[in-house]
């Protein structure tokens, strides 16, 4: 990797009537590091304590939000949700026009809201900087599905000391950083996104392999919820050419109600989106929770396997399987490109496998039986006489995806 030498503008996004001087201080020390800065003020209850290079009249402007109307009702969760959808709006503007190259923000819990909300808008890829008071804690619903830095400020955003003055620069330095590396070219191939588990990992290496030597570049993405919601947000995006979604376990978390579920839009990314793809019921025979203490009592008696000290799995039962087949049938029948459902008839998952702690046939029956009653006519449902694991149903995994790849582009 090399650095550029000329300079990049970065936004200062923030509240400028009641974080004015901090946000001041990191836009003087992105300066004296030779770039330029674009300080946009967000606020909207009192009057900036600095002068902003974007007002927050035209950061409403840019949202549609009567700004007057919204500082006579001084109502402050109204304000920060109004002003957090026109943040986005402005930012992605900016960004789309190239007249921005990085952003960076400071907050507290409303700050936070709008400074995330507006780098959430913005492409992966894209240096995002988050200096907030919240970042120590679960910050998923701030982050999503995007590759946001929450960067800790220790103490609160309330004015510059001792502390306060060497975080703040710290995050200035890494925002800098961010926008001065180059990352190093790669090869445009054409790219495959798959979902995989622990016990499927045999699956997609194997599968994987196969594709690469094919000419694409596969992406992996672990089926942990975020996983799987962050895969659907780069199907939908348009740049992925094929789906392997043989791990679909987020499904059985979704439905049982386990801490793993990606909500009930998973799976259909590839249908919006039109893109090629092939699914299986890989890892449904489980259902995530954390130590065996947070498992709700309301599952006393079902079948467990401590995978690790933080990880309980439950096996799903017979009644689960069936309408989790009939969800992955539903799902992949409004699928408009060429698209596979993939049986693996002797095992969903390692330790569903003969010899395994999950291994239930009954279970799996009713899981493949609901698939292929539910699936619309003509969408192509392969049994493999297999495990998910063997390397047959990962060939016959990626040479389904090539088939339908190869088929898409002859009628695209």
């Amino acid at each position: 990797m090399s650095s550029l030498s000329s300079p990049k503008t970065i936004a200062v996004l923030g509240t400028l009537d009641s974080k004015g001087d901090e946000h001041a201080y990191v836009a003087g020390i992105i300066l004296d590091k030779g770039h330029r800065v674009l300080l946009i003020d967000v606020g909207s209850l009192e009057p900036p304590k600095v002068v902003p290079d974007i007002s927050r009249e035209e950061v409403a402007a840019a949202g549609g939000v009567d700004l007057p109307g919204l500082q006579s009702r001084q109502d402050r969760g109204e304000s920060v949700t109004a002003m957090a959808g026109a943040a986005a709006q402005l930012l992605s503007g900016l960004v789309s026009a190239g007249k921005i190259d990085g952003v960076i923000s400071l907050g507290g819990g409303g700050g936070t809201a709008i400074g995330t909300a507006a780098m959430r808008a913005l492409p992966v890829g894209f240096p995002k900087v988050m200096v907030s008071t919240l970042a120590a804690g679960n910050v998923a619903p701030y982050v999503g599905t995007k590759d946001i830095v929450m960067f800790p400020s220790i103490v609160d955003v309330s004015g510059l000391n001792r502390l306060s003055r060497v975080l703040l620069a710290r995050a200035a330095g890494a925002i800098c950083g961010m926008v001065e590396v180059v990352p190093p070219a790669a090869d445009e191939k054409p790219l495959i996104v798959a979902s995989m588990f622990g016990n499927t990992t045999q699956c997609v290496s194997a599968a994987k392999q196969i594709l690469e030597n094919a000419g694409y570049e596969v992406l992996v993405f672990h089926s942990t919820g975020m996983g799987g919601r962050i895969m659907e947000s780069l199907i939908e995006s348009g740049l992925v050419s094929g789906v392997l979604d043989v791990t679909t376990t987020e499904w059985a978390d979704e439905l049982v109600g386990g801490i793993l579920g990606s909500g009930p839009t998973r799976l259909e990314a590839a249908g919006k989106a039109g893109v090629p793809a092939v699914v299986a019921p890989g890892c449904l025979d489980m259902v995530n929770f954390g130590e065996p203490a947070t498992v709700p009592a309301k599952f006393a008696g079902r079948l467990f396997y401590q995978h690790n000290p933080q990880v309980t799995l439950m096996r799903t039962n017979a009644e689960e399987n069936a309408e989790l087949g009939r969800i992955l049938a539903e799902k992949v029948n409004a699928y408009t490109a060429p698209a596979t459902l993939l049986l693996p008839l002797r095992g969903v998952s390692v330790i569903s496998a003969a010899g395994g702690s999950f291994h239930e046939p009954a279970s799996d029956l009713a899981l493949f039986e609901a698939v292929k009653r539910h699936a619309r006519p003509g969408l192509p449902v392969l049994e493999v006489d297999s495990t998910i694991n063997d390397p047959a149903f990962a060939e016959a995994a990626a040479e389904a995806l090539l088939k339908n790849i190869a088929a898409y582009k002859q009628v695209s």
